[in-house]
């Protein structure tokens, strides 16, 4: 972490779990132990259908509230999904983009990724744009090129302003909910290249002021070594963030000196 030029940001996706009175739970004994060191920003990206209550909960308080997805569109015929408007109509702050799960699962493509981008900058919210490589392209040797590629299409048409709203997170795909974590070193490693990146697209300055996470099984026991690495300012936790805990532990962590 480098806290002089960016932000460090702990963000929870809860995926597919927590129903709404779950959240409640949750979000209560949260905010009851939250640490009075504020060196770290809370996320917690939520199911859509958990949004209003942790929204009316967290109101005021030092923990934002994401999503996990949005549609492209403002509105329209598309049973089943959400708009970015929608999402910020309920104070909504970030949203999760580019999950290795929508596209892999849900088939999203590098295309629908960039549209999602815009329209949630265009609403006023904060992306954050997951990019990673599975086991094969590591194997293969093209992290970087795939990586490369993956945040050139993502950020395609977004101007230095806007970039300076948009989060990254770094996710090997072979480390998601695998109990498999990329080591401190090769987190560190993707982390300061996707940085080099932003600096030719961007700037130094753009490219310095980005928070870019790591996700990838980060939990309590890990936590500490991964964010000692200077590119990495945070982490985007699965499994996790699902018992306040545990979450509390690595939120702490992230708020050491």
């Amino acid at each position: 972490m480098n806290r002089k030029y960016r932000k460090t940001i702990i963000a929870g996706n809860w995926k597919m779990y927590k129903t709404a009175t779950e959240a409640k739970a949750f979000v209560e004994q949260l905010k009851s132990s939250l640490p009075r060191a504020k060196r770290c920003s809370i996320v917690l990206c939520v199911p859509y259908v958990d949004l209003p209550a942790a929204g009316k909960l967290l109101k005021d308080s030092r923990i934002a509230v994401g999503a996990q997805n949005l549609h492209w569109e403002e509105q329209g015929p598309f049973t089943g999904e959400i708009s970015a408007n929608m999402l910020a109509d309920l104070d909504v702050k970030y949203v999760i983009i580019g999950h290795s799960e929508r596209r892999g699962l849900f088939y999203e493509s590098d295309l629908t990724v960039n549209k999602k981008i815009h329209a949630a900058l265009n609403a006023g919210l904060r992306p954050i744009l997951c990019v990673g490589e599975d086991l094969d392209q590591r194997r293969l040797g093209v992290t970087m090129e795939l990586i490369t590629y993956q945040i050139h299409a993502a950020l395609a048409g977004v101007t230095p302003e806007q970039m300076r709203h948009v989060v990254i997170a770094y996710e090997p795909i072979w480390a998601i909910g695998t109990g498999n974590t990329a080591t401190p070193e090769q987190a560190g490693e993707v982390c300061s290249a996707i940085r080099g990146i932003l600096r030719k697209l961007y700037g130094a300055r753009i490219a310095r002021s980005t928070t870019i996470q790591y996700g990838g099984s980060m939990n309590e026991k890990n936590a500490a070594e991964l964010l000692a690495q200077e590119d990495v300012d945070g982490g985007l936790i699965g499994t996790a963030s699902l018992d306040p805990d545990t979450f509390l532990k690595i939120i702490q962590i992230a708020n050491q000196d």
